[in-house]
């Protein structure tokens, strides 16, 4: 009798367990064939609301759909295996109250089966965050830049100056009590997110954060040159990949322009109809 060796997916209790240890891993992902590329080499995929920007070209995160969501989220886990995924709940799905919370995630827990959610938020976040984790859902926090608050913000700034650092780490800390299994830092002025690292029981796991933070998350598209009119300065570019897909689409085109494409070898040989009268 065979036994099928089946590869042991990454918990939310496993990156939990990572605080102060080996960096966890993570980027985002919001299709099949994009997480099955990453998942050998992520710790923790994010099926981030990113995606509003990313895939639709939306201006900011606002837009995006708790439908949008379980459908990216269901991609992803197909062309996963190993890594840990996580869903973000958007805007408006989660805010109102625990309740609204717990529905919103229940959907994305039974329709994905993801490990966890993400939300972002704080202080007035906390028994949000709370009564998740009571009920049996790990919840990923994410305090410092919000794009879901982007507004509030003031736009896409770095946040941590002055008066605002307190708050940041009162956040962090709030969202850690809460039962969070660890929490994203954004936009983060570097020593404020080195603190909280510190300071939190829990994993951080930094994006235009500290080298400090216990992991590292960006955003795919950014890593691998997807993008070419815009780069976040927190960002490294590791391929150049929109200039290559350009060049073949060029050579795509202007081969099927010089009709030299399709060949011979691209299509299906078969006996050649003897012409005739139309209408026979």
């Amino acid at each position: 009798m065979s036994v099928t060796n089946k590869t042991k997916r990454i918990t939310a209790r496993d990156i939990r367990l990572r605080s102060g240890g080996q960096p966890i891993v993570a980027l985002t992902a919001y299709t099949t064939p994009m997480a099955r590329a990453l998942d050998p080499h992520c710790d923790l995929l994010l099926v981030g609301d990113s995606l509003g920007m990313v895939v639709y070209g939306m201006p900011t995160t606002l837009g995006v759909t708790l439908d949008m969501m379980i459908a990216h989220g269901q991609a992803v886990m197909r062309g996963t295996e190993r890594a840990c995924v996580v869903v973000d709940m958007p805007f408006g799905s989660y805010q109102e109250s625990p309740q609204q919370a717990f529905r919103t995630a229940a959907r994305i827990m039974a329709e994905t089966n993801a490990s966890a959610v993400k939300l972002e938020g704080g202080v007035e976040m906390a028994a949000t965050v709370a009564f998740l984790v009571e009920r049996g859902v790990p919840v990923l926090g994410h305090v410092g830049l919000k794009p879901q608050s982007v507004h509030g913000h003031g736009g896409f700034r770095t946040v941590g100056r002055g008066d605002e650092a307190a708050q940041v780490m009162a956040d962090a800390e709030a969202i850690a009590a809460a039962g969070a299994f660890a929490i994203v830092i954004e936009g983060t002025l570097e020593p404020l997110a080195r603190a909280i690292t510190e300071r939190l029981p829990v994993p951080t796991i930094g994006i235009g954060a500290s080298p400090a933070c216990d992991g590292q998350i960006l955003v795919t598209e950014d890593v691998m040159g997807l993008f070419a009119d815009f780069t976040p300065r927190f960002v490294k570019r590791y391929a150049e990949l929109n200039a290559q897909i350009a060049a073949a689409a060029a050579a795509y085109a202007e081969d099927v322009r010089a009709r030299r494409f399709p060949g011979p070898e691209h299509c299906v040989a078969g006996t050649r109809p003897a012409p005739g009268k139309a209408g026979e």
